[in-house]
Parts: structure tokens; C-alpha cells; sequence
């Protein structure tokens, strides 16, 4: 007879508490998603580069119009508070010390992956599409492409648009925002 398994899932109020007493440190390279405390995947060069390369490009082109965070957690709801690897918020004088961003400050969230692509179409993507995150960039740095997720309806993301290199990747929540894919991928 087969053992069932209860999982302890935790709320983002406790799992930043573990972080103030001690019991998770900056050097653990976690998130929460759905309850559960989930480990990064490590952070190679490549993976590195991009985020670098991106931050630099999307400084520039967002301007004013946007803050650019770079690995920060997302509140998006009281079980998971993900940190995705480029977040592009609404802009606001404070820069979002009282708290951190949530779904309706989120513009565009980017994941860049090298080894986590399952995980992060998988997993986050459809965390994102249920909070409405309006758009999602996941470059995938193996087959080197970018995918431009939009329009969340019912937890999924109903528009897909895969740009290869030689093309542009356009925004279609921040008007004028348009990238070289090149740009991105090195």
C-alpha cells in the first residue's frame, strides 16, 4: 500500500519570515511558488550575460517609463512570491520600499533560461498567466529564441509569438519597446 505524503505548503508571509530569523539566508537561492520553496537553478555565465545584457538594453530603452528590476521577488498572491530574472514595473516614486511589486505594477516579466526551460514554462509561465501578468518574455538560450507570451485568460497565456534570431522582439504591453533578439541572445 502506497504511502501518502502530506506537504507542508507555507504563505509568503511565513516564507519571509523564515528569511528574518535566520532559517533561509541570502545565499540560499530560493523561491516560493504555490506554497512550496523552491530551488534556483545556479546561475551560469551565459544565463548571466543575458540578464546583464538585457538590464543594460532595457534601461536604456524603458527610460522613465519603467522601473527595471533585476532578480527581485513579485508578491503575486499570499503563496508565491517568485523572482524572475528581468521585471519591468510601473514607475513610482518610492521604487516600491513600502512593499514588493505586485501583479498590477507588473508590465513585463522575463525569464531567461538555460537549463530550466521545462520548469519555467511549466511552472512559472502559468503562475504568471493566473495573476495576469500582462506579458512574459522566456528566452530560451539553448535553442536560442525568445518566446513572447501575452494575453492572460483563465490561467494561460492565449498568444504566443517565437522570435528567432535576425528578428525583433516587440513588446505588446509598452509601446515603442522593440528589442534585436541578437541584442538579447549575444
Amino acid at each position: 500500500m502506497p504511502v501518502r505524503v502530506e506537504k507542508r505548503r507555507f504563505s509568503v508571509h511565513e516564507y519571509n519570515r523564515m528569511a528574518e530569523v535566520g532559517i533561509l539566508s541570502e545565499d540560499d537561492h530560493v523561491e516560493l511558488i504555490e506554497g512550496e520553496i523552491l530551488e534556483m537553478s545556479p546561475i551560469g555565465s551565459r544565463h548571466a550575460a543575458c540578464v546583464d545584457r538585457l538590464n543594460r538594453l532595457l534601461n536604456r530603452l524603458a527610460d522613465l517609463s519603467a522601473i527595471v528590476r533585476v532578480q527581485s521577488p513579485i508578491l503575486l498572491n499570499g503563496n508565491s512570491e517568485p523572482e524572475p530574472d528581468i521585471s519591468l514595473l510601473r514607475p513610482r516614486d518610492d521604487f516600491y520600499t513600502g512593499g514588493h511589486p505586485t501583479p498590477d505594477d507588473v508590465l513585463l516579466l522575463i525569464e531567461i533560461a538555460d537549463t530550466s526551460v521545462e520548469r519555467d514554462l511549466e511552472v512559472k509561465l502559468p503562475i504568471y498567466a493566473q495573476a495576469s501578468i500582462p506579458e512574459t518574455w522566456l528566452v530560451d538560450l539553448p535553442a536560442e529564441t525568445i518566446e513572447v507570451h501575452s494575453r492572460p485568460d483563465s490561467g494561460e497565456y492565449r498568444e504566443t509569438v517565437r522570435i528567432k534570431r535576425g528578428e525583433t522582439v516587440t513588446s505588446r504591453t509598452i509601446p515603442g519597446l522593440e528589442v534585436a533578439a541578437d541584442d538579447i541572445l549575444g
